[in-house]
């Protein structure tokens, strides 16, 4: 018998059926006995019957795949594609892109087989995928053996499974664990699973173009993988596991829901008012928001004149504001990037620096040796290492093509990025690869346009946000409760409004988190926020502002059309390369003066944004209270830069420059 496909096997029954007719004048079918599996894959779960005596060849096994149209097309699939399934069109999204995998054959027997298996008996061999799951037909209770027919989208049925050595209640309560059934309206017998209502998969053509199978189960095991293609799937399958068919019957209490999406991220609590052991952030007049302006990217010359005859940054925290408020012409990113990154410390000399790009020139080279000298027999023992290379020349074949550095076949661009991911596992083995990492590394290469400055960076990079690639996703459920609190403070009705439609949890915003909003701006914009980030002015956590600062500027859309959860959704992802970097950069750091200045500012916000609480007494000279909250970074210096500026409405103003003393002397 052929081997089933590889992959963690959690039901096998033997004993499993199908009954063959062998021909008009037979009085009875022909049992051909199997044995029944569930699989799980990495990235699905799979379903495979095989008789036992049968000598599967997989150059005739048949693979459905499923065209624009939705109709099934039967196409051969050679042995080399089937073991990885069908091929993927090579696009950046391709992942996502599901090609069904359902397998049936019918395998006529030579001439030689006549005598045993008369009258042209032919075995049988299928295996689908969970996606492609329909329905379950089930026997009708106390007529013999219990039986199962399984119909796949459009309609594909496949041969009766007949169960004579146990029930197919075994399988069903499996099934459950990957997918969501629910009894047939118009037939008891018939087992539905759950999926998307119809019209909105089809208004959703371009977000949602996976089907529903288990993805709650399979985000639960990669939510990176799942996040990365479409995270809106995710959330969307969580509340439809919930609901069911009927929204309006089926809506579950906040309570619940919150147990149900803390089994999706272990430990997630986020606060839902009535949670013991949380401050409740009640209505603070934050005032107005103030009117914030961007001035000029800093120049070469201006980096130059603040730098002593050794090469030393004169004044760090006038750069570090400088850059915050402009980020950096682009030939200064190359040097610049060095120092934001931590690749480089600030008060290094020229020389230092040097002396520090050789030392990690040759540790950079002996890690990359380390993967490059290992023989195809080594690998065939190393399962990790064979995982992280498929995987990372998985991605590297779909990121950024589109820019002309990654453009084109055997372009050196692509396989720099290959050899630095593959050299960052043996950096760091026990994280290894990651899907998004690549897309952290992208822009980094691309400014570096060298193979060991980008490694270090990368380095320095992933040092602060590996907790967002860590198993346990400590950091990514760090953040989203830190972002509820911060919107909470902002605008609460905006927030009891998210949560009235089941999106309080702000899972919409994961991507954003995860890989620093890479896939929401175009490129070009990703590297002036990322070096603006990088900055860590005004505060701690400003990425998480920036979150804040898109959600409060569709708060208006989203509120007057009155949109519901799968509403919101859809709108939150199309606006992928919508958003204006500078608006939102200005807006994000007015929201941060906002909190800056708030004299009742919540002890939990203070300290997601690192600011001291400092008050000064009621009876104090002035008789004013003064009682006010202060950043633990200085931001003096960024207050009295005065050079043209980009404001909040993306129009230029033109403001008094300071004189050359001025802008380049260090206070």
């Amino acid at each position: 018998m052929a081997a089933p496909p590889s992959g963690k096997v959690v039901y096998e029954q033997e004993g499993v059926c199908i009954h063959s007719s062998c021909g008009k004048n037979d009085d009875q079918d022909n049992l051909i006995s199997g044995v029944l599996r569930v699989i799980e894959k990495e990235n699905e779960v799979i379903v495979d019957w095989r008789p036992l005596d049968d000598t599967l060849d997989t150059s005739n096994i048949l693979c459905a795949g499923k065209d624009s149209s939705s109709v099934v097309e039967w196409t051969p699939a050679p042995k080399e594609k089937l073991a990885r399934g069908a091929d993927r069109p090579n696009s950046y999204e391709a992942e996502w892109d599901m090609v069904t995998t359902v397998s049936f054959k019918k395998k006529p027997h030579s001439n030689g087989d006549a005598t045993a298996h008369a009258n042209g008996e032919s075995k049988w061999s299928f295996l689908f995928s969970l996606a492609d799951l329909k329905s379950i037909k089930q026997n009708k209770e106390g007529l013999g053996w219990s039986y199962l027919v399984f119909c796949l989208k459009d309609d594909v049925k496949l041969p009766a499974l007949h169960f004579h050595h146990g029930d197919s209640k075994l399988l069903i309560k499996c099934l459950e664990n990957h997918v969501v059934l629910s009894e047939s309206p118009q037939d008891k017998r018939i087992l539905l699973v759950n999926s998307q209502n119809k019209s909105l998969s089809q208004s959703f053509e371009n977000l949602l173009d996976e089907p529903s199978y288990g993805l709650l189960q399979k985000w639960k095991k990669d939510p990176y993988t799942v996040t990365m293609g479409r995270f809106s799937k995710v959330t969307n399958y969580i509340f439809d596991s919930f609901r069911l068919s009927d929204p309006s019957t089926q809506r579950r209490p906040p309570s619940e829901m919150a147990d149900f999406l803390n089994d999706a991220i272990p430990g997630l609590k986020i606060n839902q008012q009535e949670e013991p052991g949380f401050e409740v952030i009640t209505r603070i007049d934050l005032g107005k928001q103030p009117e914030v302006s961007r001035r000029e990217p800093v120049s070469t010359e201006e980096w130059a004149k603040n730098m002593d005859s050794e090469g030393r940054i004169l004044n760090v925290d006038y750069i570090k504001q400088s850059i915050f408020k402009g980020g950096l012409c682009h030939t200064l990113r190359k040097e610049a990037w060095k120092f934001l990154l931590g690749y480089f410390p600030w008060n290094s000399t020229k020389e230092e620096r040097a002396n520090l790009q050789k030392r990690k020139t040759d540790e950079y080279f002996r890690m990359k040796l380390q993967w490059k000298s290992v023989s195809e027999e080594q690998e065939k023992r190393n399962s990790r290492l064979r995982d992280y290379r498929s995987l990372i020349e998985k991605d590297v074949n779909r990121t950024d093509r589109t820019n002309k550095f990654y453009e084109g076949e055997d372009n050196p661009g692509l396989i720099l990025l290959h050899d630095i991911l593959m050299t960052y596992c043996m950096y760091d083995f026990d994280l290894g690869y990651v899907q998004g990492m690549s897309d952290l590394l992208s822009p980094v290469l691309y400014v570096m346009e060298n193979e060991v400055d980008a490694f270090w960076c990368f380095v320095s990079y992933m040092d602060q946000m590996h907790q967002n690639f860590e198993e346990q996703m400590q950091g990514m459920k760090t953040q989203l409760i830190q972002l509820s609190t911060l919107l909470r403070l902002l605008d609460s009705g905006f927030c009891s409004y998210l949560e009235s439609q089941d999106s309080g949890y702000l899972y919409f915003c994961f991507r954003w988190l995860l890989i620093r909003f890479k896939r929401e701006f175009s490129f070009q914009d990703i590297l002036r926020l990322w070096e603006v980030m990088w900055t860590e002015l005004p505060c701690q956590n400003f990425h998480l502002l920036l979150c804040c600062a898109i959600l409060e500027s569709e708060k208006q859309q989203i509120m007057d059309k009155h949109y519901g959860f799968n509403e919101i959704l859809k709108h939150i992802n199309e606006l992928s390369m919508k958003i204006d970097v500078e608006y939102i950069l200005c807006k994000a750091e007015a929201i941060s003066m906002q909190m800056m200045n708030c004299k009742e500012l919540p002890q939990a916000v203070s300290e997601i944004l690192g600011i001291e609480s400092s008050s000064v007494t009621p009876d104090s000279d002035t008789g004013e209270d003064e009682s006010a909250t202060v950043l633990s970074c200085p931001t003096s210096l960024y207050q009295s830069i005065s050079t043209p500026v980009t404001a909040a409405n993306g129009t230029r103003e033109s403001t008094q420059q300071m004189s050359e003393t001025q802008t380049l002397t260090p206070a």
